[in-house]
């Protein structure tokens, strides 16, 4: 079963989405399958997985599900997909009272716009920003030294979530040579697994759709991996599917003004239909009078 939730549409990008979304597309369908040396780690109680988001709305804890202390969660999809809710993730830590280190890879990273996703939530905009401790590398070789220097930063300003937004941007740009490029984004993935089991913090990769292909060594030298997230803007939602328990999500568009039944239902709401969405027969008769 999906999960479907409203967000207004100013929190999910300027690119409208095309048509509402079509229930008939939430059928349950089985889990993609990885390679054999994908191998997901143990789930770790989630009592002890603290990544700084709120209860509430619904779309945060299905979030921070996806997270344990120590591994790996990987998103991969378009930019235009994983972009907004990324920026809902930095608004929400920021309503969790949570701490953000990010290493921005790609120069994606927009203070306004993150403000105004911030205020869309009920968070002033200064105060997402200062939950939010902002390293950007330029080229190849300043990533790797910002990743062999990240742990340190991370004991001076400890954080409950680790990004690193498109961390291989600068080496598909700049002209290394392939056994070079090779080689530091394995030294890269190695030094993320240090990290991650010396500070027992969760860490968030994002990827393009091709995923851990375009980063040589994450898959057997990189952190223990908890879970991946393949994001995908689709008719009328984006949509979200994690591996692990092939749980989905759909964030459907809700024009200003209009209530959603979310905000009647609470956390456990279970279906949200867009604003304008076509009407679907029931097996219940209609009765008259």
């Amino acid at each position: 079963m999906m999960d479907v939730f409203a967000i207004p549409e100013h929190l999910l990008g300027e690119e409208p989405l095309p048509v509402p979304f079509p229930a008939e597309e939430t059928s349950v369908r089985r889990p993609p399958r990885l390679p054999a040396r994908f191998r997901l780690a143990p789930r770790l109680h989630r009592a002890r997985t603290r990544v700084g988001l709120p209860s509430s709305p619904a779309l945060f804890p299905w979030l921070a599900r996806r997270f344990a202390p120590g591994q790996l969660t990987l998103w991969t999809g378009a930019r235009a997909a994983i972009d907004p809710v990324l920026e809902l993730l930095y608004a929400g830590n920021a309503l969790g009272r949570g701490r953000i280190s990010l290493l921005e890879g790609s120069n994606r990273f927009n203070p306004y716009r993150l403000g105004e996703v911030g205020r869309g939530l009920g968070v002033d905009a200064a105060e997402v920003l200062r939950r939010i401790r902002l390293a950007r590398s330029f080229t190849a070789y300043q990533m790797v030294a910002l990743v062999d220097a990240w742990s340190a930063e991370a004991r001076r300003h400890p954080p409950t979530l680790l990004v690193g937004h498109d961390l291989p941007a600068a080496f598909s740009i700049d002209d290394i040579p392939e056994d070079e490029r090779a080689a530091l984004l394995r030294h890269v993935a190695g030094t993320l697994r240090e990290l991650s089991e010396s500070l027992r913090v969760p860490l968030l990769l994002t990827l393009d759709p091709s995923g851990a292909t375009t980063f040589p060594g994450l898959d057997d030298a990189g952190p223990p991996w908890c879970d991946l997230v393949t994001f995908a803007r689709g008719p009328g939602a984006l949509r979200l599917r994690a591996l692990r328990d092939d749980a989905r999500l759909a964030l459907v568009a809700r024009p200003p003004g209009q209530r959603g039944i979310e905000e009647f239902g609470g956390g456990a709401a279970g279906e949200v239909i867009a604003w304008g969405a076509p009407s679907r027969r029931t097996a219940r008769p209609s009765r008259s009078g």
